[in-house]
């Protein structure tokens, strides 16, 4: 079996999660020929301050929103598992959800979110906590057994991934030259319209966080992530 990643999985608990922790990477892999597919499990319908808003109509927008972007890195394929926003839970449904379309895609390579609150960016999201935990859950070992979600069988066959990159702020074990991706990445992050009351802001904070995170390297700009090897 080849080495090179050819498929990549990324998945976050909501709409814009993927281009803030991950966007410049995930383009850049897209531009090397890899096939990325996107698994969303929330539908997003809380992130709004508008009280005019309704989750059924943030719902959609965000899911217009999503696709817009993850087009813009070079990603066709988006799947929305439709979790409300706010309320993950690590139940077997959630599991037997992300085991699935780890199934379904049968990725080399799975990027998630980091299951450890950190304070480096503020108090993390309790859903990224969670569907981070999850869906190395679901690595290892439930999408990898058979016996896991007998239920799942034979539509999805077990797959066994072979590397993972976790988000990450502090200390990572990996960092990812993003410096050709880096306008991919903001281009893909204002998709997100209904996130951002003052966008050039939100731009000026991800530029800097980047340009931090590549500072070690000698990187213009950078994203950064622990890495995890499955061993075969």
């Amino acid at each position: 079996m080849s080495d090179k990643i050819e498929r990549v999985v990324v998945v976050t608990a909501h709409p814009d999660d993927s281009e803030f922790g991950a966007g410049g990477t995930v383009a850049k892999l897209a531009k090397e020929g890899c096939e990325v597919v996107y698994v969303i499990v929330t539908n997003g319908n809380k992130g709004s301050s508008d009280r005019s808003m309704t989750p059924e109509r943030l719902a959609r927008i965000r899911e217009e929103e999503q696709r817009n972007a993850a087009r813009t890195l070079g990603v066709e394929r988006v799947a929305f598992l439709g979790h409300p926003d706010g309320e993950v839970e690590d139940t077997r449904d959630l599991r037997r959800d992300v085991s699935r379309e780890i199934r379904r895609w049968r990725p080399d390579l799975v990027i998630c979110q980091n299951p450890h609150r950190t304070y480096l960016l503020g108090a993390s999201h309790r859903d990224h906590r969670i569907v981070g935990g999850v869906t190395l859950d679901c690595i290892y070992p439930l999408a990898r057994d058979h016996m896991a979600f007998p239920e799942l069988l034979p539509a999805f066959e077990p797959h066994k991934v072979r590397e993972v990159y976790v988000m990450q702020w502090e200390n990572p074990q990996l960092v990812v030259d993003i410096s050709e991706t880096i306008e991919a990445k903001i281009k893909a992050l204002a998709c997100h319209a209904s996130q951002f009351s003052d966008f050039s802001a939100v731009e000026a904070r991800v530029r800097e966080r980047a340009r931090q995170l590549g500072q070690a390297k000698g990187y213009a700009y950078a994203e950064a992530f622990d890495r995890i090897v499955i061993q075969r």
